[in-house]
């Protein structure tokens, strides 16, 4: 059903845009993941996202214990739309756990990014398995329940007087250090979206990019079940 759907809904949009979008999947990945630990200025919340769509990361975990996740659509530009966020804020609930849960639950090794613990240099970082790249707050890193419950450590190598950079700098270097040698080193069978996933999200992205696209496609599903 979905790939009539979305035979019907390609007739709303350029060939351009139909390219840029097959494109875009193309590169997209969920080999590797972000998780976000209680983030909670707009504009690194945001920036994040940005390299997240930037360097074809499609997953985003967020963990919303003391801070409300709140992303800045100035800094985004409507990067964050091309996502998938994962959000986990029961008050009743173990946060932290129920997202590293879930993440093993799907095979995902827990690295948390910190200049703290002498495991990993980002170079060094084994990525032939799928990975969850944890990031912590802006002055404290991540907690001590991430650093417990943690498969491994990353940090960054620095040269200068500064022990750390801005979380948004480190998750754009992350990013692009994981990202591209996962490309160069590992098959793409392994780590390119599955068809299934595939065709979920260039549904998705097709009905954004159509004005009322939601409702279009509403219409046609109904006109056309049996």
């Amino acid at each position: 059903m979905n790939k009539q759907l979305i035979e019907y809904l390609k007739q709303f949009i350029s060939e351009a845009r139909w390219n840029r979008i097959n494109e875009v999947l193309d590169k997209r990945t969920e080999h590797i993941t972000v998780v976000l630990e209680d983030i909670y200025q707009p504009h690194n919340a945001s920036a994040v996202l940005r390299s997240c769509d930037g360097f074809g990361i499609q997953d985003v975990h967020v963990i919303e214990n003391n801070n409300v996740f709140d992303a800045s659509s100035e800094v985004t530009i409507g990067a964050d739309q091309w996502l998938s966020l994962h959000r986990y804020k029961n008050p009743d609930s173990d946060n932290v756990s129920d997202c590293f849960e879930v993440l093993r639950q799907k095979g995902y090794q827990i690295v948390a990014t910190t200049p703290h613990e002498n495991d990993h240099n980002l170079d060094e970082l084994d990525i032939s398995k799928p990975t969850a790249l944890v990031f912590g707050t802006e002055l404290e890193g991540v907690t001590d329940q991430v650093m417990d419950q943690a498969d491994a450590f990353v940090k960054i190598a620095m040269s200068g007087f500064s022990e750390s950079f801005n979380i948004s700098v480190s998750a754009a270097i992350c990013l692009y250090d994981t990202s591209t040698r996962l490309r160069r080193s590992v098959p793409e069978s392994e780590w390119a979206l599955s068809e299934n996933r595939r065709e979920e999200l260039l549904l998705e992205w097709v009905k954004k990019s159509i004005k009322a696209g939601d409702q279009l496609a509403e219409k046609w599903l109904a006109e056309n079940r049996s």
